[in-house]
């Protein structure tokens, strides 16, 4: 009786979501049959508000110009333009409200970056879903976000928007990102926004970690690595997708129409709109793909992109365009088409306006609840000599360093509306939360770029005087995001050298650092008895920080990216494909090759001279106060049948007296393929809790679709052969066994 009425409410589910769509798609051919050529290019027009320009934009509005509207956030001005178009337009169709929202809205949450060492799909789902409420008490309905680009440079500024350098973890991340941001589907609800994965494809690539720069990603790399989190995020009902402003092999991606035809509509099936970047499209005449915005327009249009981001182009030459026979009616219709669907979805039609007598949402108790817990998950323990870490509160402690009450900094990049009097920075948690704690305060240096030294004896002496000292570096938020890329990313300006200050006193050293990007710290190792790395952790930082340094919490977050020894490493991943002579465990330096040695390769095989072949932390590594053992890897077979699924078991324990929580990892490895396949692949986590001494069986389920790839015939399917997989807690450890597909 039960599987019945399960099976009833789900077809009845499904036969009342096609009857949506139905009506969805009914309602939107018969408004695109009531609209002029203009009004239809006017829905493929966004503008950028300014207060400045309200009354020629309003005006604009009122004859139907504008389809979005961007960075207005003013509700009762937001209720007087979408007055405008819904009352004074000939149709009476709503803006859609744009805003950059990319870890939080006024309550900041850890970057994105920072948000991915959490390997918490659950997290990050809560971050963007407290996001969208807070966005939409306000007016804004549309995010652009999550970034999906996945990055393999830190010296590129926007890793810091990135969820790291794994396609897997990126997709899941990515598509909870989504559900959060949409209320998991529903784009009407009054607490939902909608989602802008971006950039289409591959911006993460840019050379040289220089922004906006040129890629050139082949197919088989573009497939395999920097398609699928952005097919996870649009199989999770991502209502838009934005198009990003590097060329890929000479196409600039707003002019692309295999990426945004042929692969996004055709073989994905989406439905949503997409945009453009801020400009890209314009942007083409100086990459020198076009010659003049009018032809910038038709380049755009026939490639597949439905908005126009402020540049303008649409609106000025499209209608002459289709007039023409150069762009087809067919296409402005699609285009539009698009558009109008996304509206319908969101309620827009029935629900324009914001309700400004509703009590404010913003900053609420369980949102900054929520923040200083996703700052906790997102904190990494990259080091503790002698358990130095968790601190007893009865030290004297002295708190050293420019970042320690940055409460600007402490947000991040890429933060407009979140403001820094509501942050609650390190020191401030000592003197509200922890006021029992005998501490000095000796900030040594005014902000990160300082490199006044005037004040390092005091930093000294407070180190001298007491019985730790906990030093905060970094970078300031400013120095990390959109064109903010770097080619050296040691700690910035004096920085190392107050730290080797400090450690001079002779007193044990805990360096926090709070950062945007992975930096090249292991010169600094040597002066820090333990490290504790936060990618900006936002609104709560400083309450999570002390929780962990205190004990009252626990590190339990993963590095989402490599971090190299220097910066002549990059690119350094941990999924990379093997060379025909890979480095073996034990590899030569410098000072191993003889005077005037011949000139041979000496039996060498592909690595540094100077820097070896390891990064100075791989993907995945990140410790913390309990200890963790791995035994009893089992599988449920030895091979499987294509078409099959095979169960992965393994123990975890907790074999110290400290409850704490493990990620723990699956990869696997290809040993043949079609193509050359990585030497690892994340192909699953879960991050659980355990009690001191405590152990859980955890499983893992693989299906031979989840070892599928694009082959030499760029055919997506799994191949029969021999594999290897670990269970382990990063992607440089863990128990190994052996299966194949037959």
């Amino acid at each position: 009786m039960n599987k019945i009425i399960i099976f009833l409410l789900f077809f009845f589910c499904i036969f009342s979501i096609n009857a949506q769509q139905q009506n969805v798609e009914k309602r939107v051919d018969e408004l695109l049959s009531r609209m002029t050529l203009e009004e239809k290019i006017g829905q493929m027009n966004q503008l950028n508000y300014s207060k400045g320009e309200r009354v020629s934009l309003t005006s604009r509005v009122e004859r139907g110009e504008v389809g979005s509207l961007l960075n207005i956030t003013d509700p009762i001005a937001i209720n007087e333009i979408q007055k405008a178009a819904m009352e004074k337009s000939r149709l009476g169709i709503p803006l859609i409200i744009g805003r950059d929202i990319i870890h939080g809205f006024k309550t900041i949450f850890p970057i994105p970056l920072g948000q991915a060492a959490s390997f918490d799909p659950e997290l990050v789902e809560n971050g963007a879903r407290i996001a969208a409420i807070e966005a939409r008490s306000i007016g804004i309905n549309w995010t652009f976000a999550p970034m999906l680009d996945i990055s393999r440079d830190a010296r590129w500024g926007r890793i810091a928007e990135s969820l790291g350098e794994d396609p897997y973890l990126s997709g899941q991340l990515g598509a909870a990102m989504v559900k959060g941001f949409q209320g998991n589907g529903n784009l009407s609800d009054s607490n939902a926004i909608a989602a802008c994965v971006k950039h289409f494809v591959g911006y993460g690539a840019s050379e040289g970690g220089r922004d906006y720069n040129s890629t050139n990603i082949p197919p088989h790399l573009m497939r395999n690595t920097y398609l699928p989190p952005f097919r996870a995020a649009i199989e999770a009902g991502a209502a838009t997708l934005m198009t990003s402003f590097n060329d890929n092999d000479g196409i600039p991606a707003s002019g692309n129409d295999y990426i945004l035809k042929t692969i996004l509509r055709k073989e994905w099936i989406f439905d949503g709109f997409v945009v453009s970047d801020w400009a890209s499209m314009t942007e083409m005449i100086a990459h020198g793909y076009a010659k003049d915005s009018k032809q910038v327009s038709e380049i755009s249009a026939n490639a597949g992109v439905d908005m126009e981001m402020v540049s303008g182009s649409y609106i000025k030459h499209l209608a002459g365009l289709v007039k023409d026979g150069k762009v087809s009616i067919d296409v402005v219709d699609g285009a539009v088409r698009n558009i109008l669907r996304v509206k319908f979805r969101m309620g827009l039609f029935e629900n324009p306006y914001v309700d400004v007598e509703r009590q404010s949402v913003l900053y609420a108790e369980n949102h900054l609840k929520a923040a200083r817990q996703a700052a906790i998950e997102s904190a990494i323990l990259l080091k503790n000599d002698n358990g130095l870490l968790p601190l007893a509160e009865n030290k004297k402690i002295a708190i050293i360093g420019p970042l320690a009450d940055a409460p600007h900094d402490q947000m991040g990049t890429w933060v407009f509306d979140g403001d820094k009097n509501y942050t609650v920075t390190p020191l401030t948690a000592l003197k509200r939360e922890y006021s029992h704690v005998n501490y000095l305060y000796e900030p040594a240096l005014k902000y990160s770029r300082d490199k006044n030294t005037s004040e390092f004896d005091k930093a000294k002496a407070a180190a001298a005087s007491a019985d730790v000292a906990v030093v905060f570096l970094g970078e300031e938020a400013i120095l990390s995001g959109e064109a903010h890329s770097l080619s050296n990313i040691d700690l910035i300006g004096v920085q190392s050298d107050l730290l080797r200050a400090v450690k001079s006193a002779g007193k044990p050293v805990v360096l926090v650092i709070v950062a945007g990007r992975p930096l090249t710290i292991e010169r600094d190792l040597p002066f820090a008895d333990a490290v504790l790395y936060n990618f900006h952790p936002g609104t709560m930082g400083g309450p999570a920080i002390l929780d962990l340094i205190f004990g009252k919490a626990n590190p339990g977050g993963k590095l989402p990216v490599t971090f190299v020894r220097e910066v002549g490493q990059i690119p350094m991943y941990y999924n990379h494909n093997n060379t025909g002579r890979p480095a073996p465990d034990k590899v030569m330096t410098l000072d191993d090759i003889s005077l005037e040695a011949p000139q041979t390769s000496l039996g060498n095989t592909s690595f540094y001279l100077d820097s070896g072949k390891d990064p100075l932390y791989p993907f995945g590594y990140g410790l913390s106060y309990s200890k963790f053992d791995y035994s009893d890897l089992h599988l449920s077979s030895g091979s499987i049948a294509l078409g099959g699924t095979l169960t992965v078991k393994a123990t975890i324990q907790n074999t110290s007296k400290i409850d704490g929580t493990e990620v723990v990892q699956l990869y696997i490895q290809d040993l043949v393929g079609s193509i050359v396949r990585p030497v690892k692949e994340l192909k699953g986590f879960q991050r659980i809790s355990l009690k001191a001494g405590e152990s859980k069986i955890v499983e893992f389920r693989l299906t031979t679709d989840d070892l599928a790839f694009y082959g030499r015939d760029l055919e997506k399917k799994a191949e029969a052969g021999d594999f290897k997989l670990w269970v382990g807690g990063s992607s440089k450890e863990g128990l190994m066994t052996k299966f194949k597909i037959e």
